[in-house]
């Protein structure tokens, strides 16, 4: 067996595990891996900062199912990665980063740059590791790939020491290929309970969250549906696993991110089966108003995350595909499959009664408004991607989605600035899909540096900016308080000029004050997107006060009018 450069037979090991792309940024500490990768056919894309990296990787990875790469030198390029790595082992993503490190003998004297990453990311990560001997490189990059897959999938940080890189070691790449990833079913005795329980419910229904996508798990979740004739809600981490136009859509249930008639059928329900969901607390609110009244069967891939935030009638571990089909198979032979029933039929009434309106013809524009022409616009094989603030909580209550892997949303970590670099990776990932960023105007100020980026390797897609001019979520929030302090963002005349910024890039914006004119600035975004190959930004702004719908617990935002809303459709 021949002995190559370590970096080069770990090279070889990221393209024999399908990664096409990477993000990062050279520096003197990573330089043998870049020298190993300038002969790959790895393309790379130079990012302004490895936070973006990460997010970038992050979104390249959700879209594609398969592990994202960046890469950063030392010192602080791994810590500016962190958050990144936390908004990865969060939201169940697979990526890996690479950090540089000085050579080892140098690690206790307070080298330059020097850190000691692996402590610092072990806790948001599945597994951090340094790298001691060039003979362990392609060893430790294939188990990086192995435990970002396995189970719950999540992130992998591999530090390289300089002197560790320069290294050599024995590897033949016809001998090497991915280690397989376990897919188990749950026992039968549980899946056994769990159907007799959907049975003899009145009012059962499903729950999918984001572990029906990550698992691939969609068609097995609406076979089940169909045949017993279950309603099936969704999480905000689970849009697309279930098509929003399918009668057994039952809305989404939560205190934020929610439909109205969605609270009200979870509410009415009795058996909830809850697959590759985590009971997040923007879904759940109040639990005792949650739980109360009706039995709960868990299924999840990870066996701690069963009984984590309250304890189910049933707990049922295994990956997401299997256990639906199972449930199916069992289900099937309990007897024939059901007709539509009362239950289904009381859910289509919740959904044609407490509708929220979106046909806002007001000026300044009121936020539904937009989302109604984003749904009216885009196709459904449209990728969308959104991270934190008030325009996510509108986006979750007003977008439509109907395949999986097309919603992209940092749920838990929430990290602002992740829209940018994620539509990025998702364009990377699929250049012939359109994909479309939506934005806050403060969100996007996080990391607007990564428009340059786009600009530069000509990965074009479409940023709606909701631009309210305010902090808006903590502005909402502070309203009990009886204060509006510190969250106003504009200055001048009219803040910062989105549209000049964007010029600057070279980039083509567009500003919309008027909301009959939002439809033809989408159209022209994204016919000059593709016709450029750039990013390019619709600003839309909103009026300065917009509240979202939310509260404390379900039964919160269900107890209200529908029709007509007050006018900054507020629950409260």
């Amino acid at each position: 067996m021949n002995r190559i450069p370590c970096m080069e037979a770990a090279v070889r090991v990221l393209e024999s595990e399908g990664v096409d792309t990477v993000f990062g940024i050279p520096g003197a500490a990573i330089l043998p891996f870049y020298a190993a990768l300038r002969t790959s056919r790895i393309r790379h894309v130079t990012v302004r900062h490895e936070e973006g990296g990460t997010h970038a990787a992050d979104g390249w990875a959700r879209v594609t199912g398969n592990v994202g790469v960046c890469v950063g030198t030392s010192g602080p390029a791994g810590t500016n990665m962190i958050t990144g790595l936390y908004t990865a082992l969060a939201d169940s993503v697979p990526i890996v980063c690479l950090t540089g490190q000085a050579p080892l003998a140098k690690l206790h004297q307070e080298s330059f740059q020097a850190v000691d990453i692996v402590e610092i990311a072990r806790p948001v990560c599945k597994w951090a590791v340094q790298l001691k001997e060039p003979a362990q490189a392609p060893w430790v990059f294939r188990e990086a790939f192995h435990v970002a897959r396995s189970g719950r999938p999540g992130p992998v940080l591999i530090d390289l020491p300089l002197d560790v890189q320069r290294g050599e070691c024995r590897y033949d790449p016809a001998l090497d290929g991915p280690l397989p990833v376990e897919v188990f079913a749950p026992r039968p005795e549980p899946v056994r309970a769990a159907v007799e329980m959907l049975l003899t419910a009145e009012r059962p229904l499903i729950l999918a969250g984001g572990g029906v996508i990550v698992g691939g798990a969609d068609a097995e979740l609406r076979a089940l549906a169909e045949y017993l004739q279950i309603p099936v809600q969704v999480t905000l981490m689970g849009k697309g696993a279930f098509p929003e136009d399918h009668p057994l859509f039952a809305g989404m249930a939560g205190i934020q991110t929610q439909t109205r008639w969605g609270n009200a059928a979870f509410l009415e329900s009795d058996t909830v089966l809850a697959v590759g969901a985590r009971f997040g607390d923007r879904h759940t609110g109040d639990l005792e108003t949650y739980r109360r009244g009706r039995r709960f069967i868990h299924v999840d891939i990870e066996p701690t995350q069963i009984g984590r935030v309250f304890e189910p009638d049933l707990g049922m571990v295994g990956h997401a595909r299997p256990a639906l089909a199972s449930l199916l198979d069992h289900a099937r032979a309990a007897g024939p499959a059901r007709p539509a029933g009362e239950w289904a039929g009381r859910v289509d009434e919740l959904r044609a009664t407490l509708s929220r309106r979106d046909d806002f013809d007001d000026v300044p524009i009121k936020p539904p408004r937009v989302f109604r022409e984003i749904n009216d616009f885009f196709g459904p094989d449209t990728t969308f991607v959104t991270a934190i603030g008030l325009y996510q909580i509108w986006s979750g209550q007003f977008q439509r989605t109907y395949l999986p892997r097309r919603y992209l949303v940092c749920g838990q970590a929430g990290p602002l600035g992740w829209e940018v670099p994620a539509a990025m990776g998702v364009k990377c990932a699929h250049p012939d899909r359109t994909v479309v960023a939506v934005a806050g105007d403060y969100s996007f100020q996080f990391l607007m540096e990564e428009i340059a980026v786009a600009a530069q390797y000509r990965i074009p897609f479409v940023v709606v900016m909701i631009n309210n001019e305010y902090l808006g979520l903590i502005r909402q929030a502070e309203l009990p308080y009886d204060m509006n302090y510190a969250v106003d963002l504009h200055y001048g005349e009219g803040g910062v000029d989105h549209v000049k910024l964007m010029d600057a890039f070279g980039c083509p914006a567009r500003r919309v004050e008027r909301p009959d004119d939002i439809r033809g600035a989408l159209a022209w975004a994204t016919e000059e997107s593709e016709r450029a190959r750039l990013p390019v930004l619709v600003e839309v702004m909103v009026e300065r006060e917009a509240n979202a719908a939310m509260g404390v617990s379900l039964d919160a935002i269900t107890e209200y009018e529908p029709v007509p809303e007050p006018a900054s459709f507020v629950a409260q």
